[in-house]
């Protein structure tokens, strides 16, 4: 068994060990060696420091010969590692990244480490390189070129901007029954149902459900919301038409505020959201009465998430839609029960400022 070093500390370096047990702020692996060292001074023996601490003997020993090499210092703080040269000149990196950043090869989906590395060697930047310095060279440079991501980048202007304050103005407006704000939109889902009955939570284990199941057809979802008196509605039907539109459009009308003057409907651009639509399914006269009752305010093209609507739809995906057997009328029923509102924060205001850059001419600034 090889000689036992021996550790003496004074009664500074006792306490500065102490202190820095105490505060915990040093990493578990950091605080064990301190622990270490400082039960070595109190004479522990190696094997008892090893049952104590469930660390291994070289452990112990290593932490009594820092000690003696270098003090506390050692034992506390780790050497800082020498920086490795990189196997890359910054030439070379440079090459690699602009490879990674060009489109890939006609017969590949992406560029991959090993593909960059052939290509590198083929372009005469390097001799030979490991795929293994091509991915850290891609981590270090923060580049992924096997992702991507889909993006809607729209053409903003003043049509945009327009739509938007108009749609911010009226969340902005005090709740009044005369005049409610509903926001609709619709959600396509497609209904399944399990073959098997799933099998329930028990202590350790999750539910599961059987990966088989019964496809029950498509439906539409029409998603009403009046943010401001805590009230919603799904209307469920079999397709999306021009009909389907309108008659949910006189459903709000008749049903649901027939003592409003006219109701403040906020939509999107969807091709059946059109007065137009009512004209296509009642008489004209019928059509009529109907749209004199009513207000649209449109969000902008791809300005969907001015549409408080889908805040309640994104509930709905959570709690109802992401399961086989769609429970929505529970979801529904249960929020209204409970009157929950949305409270819109965004303004026109804020607009201004944090998308100043929509707006094609820039507010002045008052000196």
């Amino acid at each position: 068994m090889p000689h036992q070093l021996t550790v003496t500390l004074t009664n500074d370096e006792r306490t500065t060990l102490e202190t820095f047990i105490h505060r915990g702020k040093a990493n578990a692996r950091t605080l064990t060696r301190a622990r270490i060292l400082l039960k070595s001074a109190e004479g522990w023996s190696t094997s008892a420091l090893v049952a104590a601490f469930d660390v291994c003997e070289a452990t112990v020993t290593n932490v009594r010969k820092r000690f003696t090499q270098g003090g506390l210092e050692a034992v506390l703080h780790d050497k800082v590692q020498q920086h490795r040269r990189s196997a890359l000149s910054g030439l070379q990196t440079a090459h690699l990244i602009a490879i990674a950043c060009s489109p890939s090869p006609d017969a590949h989906d992406h560029w991959t480490v090993r593909l960059l590395a052939q290509k590198a060697v083929e372009l005469g930047f390097v001799t030979s390189i490991s795929p293994n310095t091509i991915h850290e060279m891609l981590k270090k440079n923060e580049l992924k070129p096997w992702q991507h991501e889909h993006w809607c980048l729209p053409s903003v202007g003043g049509e945009f901007v327009a739509a938007m304050e108009d749609v911010l103005d009226l969340y902005e407006e005090p709740y009044d029954p005369q005049y409610p704000t509903i926001c609709l939109d619709e959600k396509p889902v497609i209904l399944h149902a399990d073959v098997h009955p799933p099998v329930p939570v028990e202590p350790g284990k999750p539910e599961r459900i059987d990966y088989e199941y019964e496809r029950k057809g498509t439906r539409n979802l029409f998603v009403m919301v009046e943010p401001l008196a805590g009230w919603r509605h799904v209307e469920v039907t079999m397709q999306r038409t021009m009909q389907d539109y309108a008659r949910v459009v006189r459903f709000l009308v008749d049903e649901v505020y027939p003592h409003a003057e006219y109701i403040r409907l906020v939509q999107d651009n969807l091709n059946t959201h059109t007065s137009a639509a009512l004209y296509e399914t009642f008489p004209p006269s019928e059509a009529r009465r109907i749209l004199q009752r009513v207000e649209f305010h449109y969000t902008p093209k791809h300005g969907s998430w001015l549409n408080m609507a889908e805040i309640e739809i994104a509930i709905l995906e959570r709690n109802a839609l992401s399961r086989r057997l769609c429970r929505v009328l529970a979801v529904e029923t249960e929020r209204n029960r409970q009157r929950r509102g949305i409270a819109w924060q965004f303004t026109s205001r804020d607009a201004r400022v944090k998308l100043e850059r929509l707006y094609p001419v820039k507010e002045r600034m008052l000196d």
